[in-house]
């Protein structure tokens, strides 16, 4: 089973990722939590180019390398590791492309990336994805200690139009995405993603190994 957590920055869905690693780690499941970019020697190397705030990269250079940087992670991680029987979290995939490159900062339409992004990530489609949606300001104020990065130095209007984005994906694939409230406490979001996927492990008959070891990118 493959799992995808969404967000603006600040939303909180590393948390939830890795809450969500360790509950099915303690419940026998094998594991692997990667983030997006990153994952691999080449994705990681990319993502220090993305997030380098001295660097000026065209918006549609910047979908490319993100999707570069995904690709390597599928072929390299992800496959090998559904085959393998593993439950895959993902902290981002190609929903963040669609609304980040396409919502934000307007490189294609969104029918372009959805066929796009269906290439790149060699067709693979999470079973759920996590959207934490939450308002841009109380992002901003549970990020406002660190010192932005690249891409969150952006507008407060571009990431409206992620948000915005998000939303109208949520809207298309209701049966995939799943909007939550990231305003609510930690462990309350974590109880509800968890009681979700239990329900989905039991629809897809998928049952613990006995073996929770876990490779984890998110540093």
């Amino acid at each position: 089973m493959l799992i995808s957590f969404e967000g603006i920055d600040g939303c909180g869905k590393s948390t939830q990722a890795q809450l969500l690693a360790r509950r099915l780690e303690q419940a026998g499941y094998r594991i692997l939590l990667v983030r997006e970019p990153g994952g691999t020697d080449l994705s990681e190397r990319i993502r220090q180019l993305l997030l380098d705030p001295a660097l000026e990269i065209d918006p549609f250079a910047e979908l490319l390398l993100f999707s570069a940087a995904r690709r390597q992670l599928v072929m390299q991680q992800i496959r090998p590791a559904l085959q393998a029987g593993c439950l895959v979290l993902c902290d981002r995939f190609y929903d963040s492309t669609t609304a980040y490159q396409g919502g934000g900062r307007g490189v294609a339409d969104l029918d372009w990336l959805r066929d796009f992004n269906r290439r790149v990530t060699d067709g693979l489609v999470p079973d759920r994805t996590y959207w934490l949606d939450v308002p841009l300001a109380v992002a901003w104020a549970r990020r406002k200690q660190d010192k932005p990065d690249r891409m969150e130095q952006a507008d407060p209007a571009f990431f409206e139009r992620v948000r915005a984005t998000y939303a109208k994906l949520a809207a298309e694939e209701p049966a995939r995405i799943l909007r939550l409230d990231a305003t609510a406490p930690i462990e309350a979001l974590h109880e509800r993603i968890w009681t979700d996927v239990q329900r989905l492990l039991q629809q897809l008959g998928t049952r613990p190994t006995g073996s929770g070891s876990s490779n984890n990118h998110n540093g």
